[in-house]
């Protein structure tokens, strides 16, 4: 493994959000109010943070060729990650996700997967010199489970730590994934997963006892501005949340992870770890916006010893 260096195999997004008075009608053409075009990606997110915390970052995903493949490979290249497996596809969009707001914030969402969904298990293997550098391997649901599946064996077979994040939550045969190493879901989708209630603390907890009872060496249950809940199989604890002015929430979850991440990789204890991913999360909601969100490690820094 080489030192720090993450590598997250997982998806790319540009997000086309388009503010407006109203929602059209069907048939309807109207003026929208503003427009905000931002790269995103649940992949590409955790890739971010990871890299401003410090870490040295390489992603594999699939891009279409059109402007926003280019656009985003430009992106990686500028914030120095490495994007040599980054690959542009012929006859496929982009990933992308047109977001429509009205005044009183309520959004309407199109997901496209795009180039997202042909990300296969062979590419995996085609990145093998790269991953086999890798401190931790992330990875999301936002690409194929088959691809998913196969690279948390490519990595168990080789010692390497993964961290797998099943957002969004889908339908998974769970023994797919034995022996990932930290398995991170949000509260909502570890109820989904398990088919479980989580309500209560207690019900957090039984949940995240089926989880790593179903072969995940840890689970970390994340709750928002209450903190995260982490099980294995000889330990659990909660993890505290912590008070800040909060904006915008968007991303805190990717934030979390890739910070994460990186704070393992430099050889961080678990729980110190756990710790200030809670912090550099909820320090992300205190700004608009997601990849912009994301603290520099000397901005992160500076706000930990404020504490």
């Amino acid at each position: 493994m080489s030192g720090r260096r993450i590598v997250v195999v997982g998806s790319c997004n540009v997000d086309l959000t388009t503010f407006t008075d109203r929602f059209p009608k069907p048939g309807e053409t109207m003026f929208g109010t503003r427009f905000d075009l931002g790269f995103g990606g649940k992949g590409a997110n955790q890739a971010v943070a990871a890299k401003r915390c410090g870490a040295d970052v390489a992603m594999v995903a699939r891009v279409g060729n059109d402007l926003f493949g280019e656009a985003t490979v430009r992106n990686f290249e500028r914030l120095a990650i490495d994007a040599t497996h980054v690959r542009i596809l012929d006859g496929l969009s982009s990933g992308v996700a047109p977001i429509f707001v009205d005044p009183s914030g309520q959004n309407r969402i199109i997901v496209v997967k795009g180039a997202n969904d042909a990300l296969r298990p062979a590419d995996v293997d085609a990145a093998a010199p790269l991953l086999e550098q890798a401190a931790c391997i992330v990875l999301q649901f936002e690409i194929p489970l088959q691809t998913i599946a196969h690279t948390v064996a490519f990595a168990r077979a080789r010692g390497i730590r993964t961290i797998v994040n099943p957002a969004p939550a889908l339908p998974v045969d769970l023994a797919t994934l034995q022996g990932v190493d930290y398995f991170i879901p949000n509260q909502t989708e570890a109820g989904m997963l398990t088919g479980r209630p989580v309500g209560t603390h207690e019900e957090i907890a039984a949940c995240a006892r089926v989880l790593v009872d179903r072969g995940m060496r840890n689970v970390i249950i994340t709750l928002g501005e209450e903190g995260a809940w982490m099980a294995n199989a000889g330990h659990a604890e909660a993890i505290p949340g912590v008070a800040v002015a909060t904006v915008d929430t968007t991303g805190a979850g990717d934030a979390f992870i890739g910070s994460f991440a990186a704070f393992l990789a430099e050889g961080l204890d678990e729980r110190v770890a756990l710790e200030r991913a809670n912090l550099y999360a909820a320090l992300s909601t205190t700004t608009v916006g997601t990849q912009k969100s994301f603290m520099t490690r000397e901005q992160f820094s500076r706000a930990l010893a404020g504490r």
